[in-house]
């Protein structure tokens, strides 16, 4: 999942049909194909699969098929036909609880996504100073704590631009480096240098290790999240019925290849056995430079690397917390500590209460000895918490198809029952898969990967929301227009 250009769920969406927009604000469904595309695309997922070879492509295609493509074409009829985002489709579709529950998931996910990606920050920073950091825990959870708290400093003070730089960050962090690495890793084989994975048709599928080898596909489940902020513009499109696919079959194909070349460019150059899930990128900058003597070039684009993480974080700051915010001061879910906002609007008093949260989970990284684990296990609760929003977004549609048929919509999915079905057991698989230890940490013991993975998601993302329904107060709802200042 990138962090490009996205909006506070909560929002009223520009969803109506055809004739509520003006004709002025029309979109091409080419450009929609590239807003999806610049949202979802990243190179920081690039080594978790580049360390399985020629079977990167097929753990790419197949999550794209049974949730990319379900979850994009769902949620843009839902966008088209009910504002607000994922919040009023579930309040709608299924109950007001379960609603807060969406919410609540779709912020709380980003408890344990900022140490994930500012994890990969660390280590490609580590190869602008100092390259044997990378595995260093103390430092990786220094840099976690440090650039948050910079960022909610930053957020706290309403800052404007933060969307273009994030916006800029697909061109400076992704596009030009990926192209780069593709090219040079094409030129290294073509100078006759032996690929580090094999190449041969044998090595389309991955290794069949038993049902941990089923937990590589879950970390792609994240990689493709995001599409339901996207859908929000099908009623932009003068004839979404037609228009909408073609933009998301043609952004899936965008997405794929800049998840795929990449991978594929990294397993040619860099051995799978001395692979960082969070430096691996670095890794093979480093190396194939090396190999054209121009390994000056690598911390110039480890910058670029982390100026495209940096601003994408800056970006779901702003989201999240602001639509939990406006849909807690509706119906009064959170304390009025939480619902507070400084003199900037921003609810600062949140950031902070999930600073602290996350500096404690960022010290994972110096407590566990393998820096590459903390990782995948941060990004896996990641995927779990997240989860969560798409079971219940595809039940709503269902629901809302079923006993609103004839409520308006811009965009209707076909056979959206059985997009429903696909999606929901894609997801609920990918969910329960993530309770088992991937094939690479069968040394360690299962229970505990099982403790600290079940007690991430479904404590944060179940447990607190429950304690958080069950203890609301009267007071704690507040007029729409009352203002709360920190």
């Amino acid at each position: 999942m990138s962090t490009m250009d996205v909006p506070a769920e909560g929002v009223p969406a520009q969803a109506g049909a055809r004739r509520a927009v003006p004709a002025t604000h029309w979109i091409s469904w080419i450009a929609l194909a590239m807003m999806t595309t610049s949202s979802v695309a990243s190179l920081r997922a690039a080594p978790t699969m580049a360390v399985y070879g020629l079977a990167c492509v097929f753990l790419y295609i197949v999550p794209a098929i049974v949730f990319l493509l379900p979850t994009s074409l769902v949620s843009a009829e839902l966008a088209s036909g009910w504002k607000g985002g994922v919040y009023n489709w579930v309040s709608e579709g299924i109950s007001k609880p379960m609603g807060f529950l969406a919410v609540w998931c779709q912020f709380a996910m980003t408890i344990f996504y900022y140490p994930s990606l500012l994890g990969f920050v660390a280590s490609t920073l580590a190869y602008v100073i100092n390259p044997e950091l990378a595995s260093s825990g103390v430092w990786t959870a220094a840099v976690i704590v440090v650039v948050y708290w910079t960022g909610v400093w930053v957020s706290s003070r309403g800052t404007s631009g933060v969307a273009g730089l994030a916006s800029a960050g697909l061109i400076i962090g992704t596009l030009i480096p990926g192209a780069v690495l593709v090219i040079l890793g094409m030129v290294f084989l073509g100078q006759g240098n032996e690929s580090a994975a094999p190449m041969t048709t044998s090595n389309l599928l991955p290794a069949w290790a038993g049902l941990s080898s089923l937990v590589l596909i879950v970390n792609n489940f994240l990689s493709y999240s995001g599409m339901e902020m996207n859908a929000v513009h099908v009623g932009s499109l003068k004839n979404p019925g037609k228009e909408f696919p073609k933009a998301m079959f043609l952004a899936m194909g965008m997405v794929l290849l800049i998840f795929i070349l990449p991978a594929l460019a990294i397993a040619w150059i860099v051995p799978a056995d001395e692979l960082s899930l969070t430096a691996g990128v670095m890794q093979a900058f480093d190396a194939v430079f090396a190999n054209f003597n121009a390994q000056w070039l690598t911390p110039i684009f480890g910058i670029m690397l982390v100026a495209a993480s940096l601003g994408g974080m800056l970006t779901w700051l702003a989201g999240p917390s602001k639509g939990l915010l406006m849909i807690s001061r509706q119906e009064g879910y959170l304390p009025p500590f939480l619902q507070k906002l400084n003199k900037h609007g921003v609810p600062q008093n949140i950031l902070v209460t999930q600073g602290v949260v996350t500096t404690f989970i960022a010290l994972g990284y110096a407590l566990i000895p393998d820096v590459s684990s903390a990782y995948w296990i941060f990004s896996v609760i990641t995927t779990q918490v997240y989860l969560i929003v798409y079971l219940l977004m595809f039940v709503a549609a269902v629901r809302l198809r079923r006993n609103q048929p004839d409520h308006e919509r811009g965009y209707r999915a076909p056979m959206l029952v059985g997009l429903c079905g696909v999606g929901f057991a894609a997801s609920l698989a990918a969910l329960l898969i993530g309770f088992v230890p991937p094939s690479q940490f069968s040394g360690g013991s299962p229970l505990v990967y099982f403790l600290i993975v079940g007690g991430g998601a479904l404590g944060l993302g179940l447990v607190v929301p429950f304690l958080f329904y069950k203890l609301r107060k009267p007071s704690w709802k507040l007029a729409e227009n009352e203002e709360v200042s920190a």
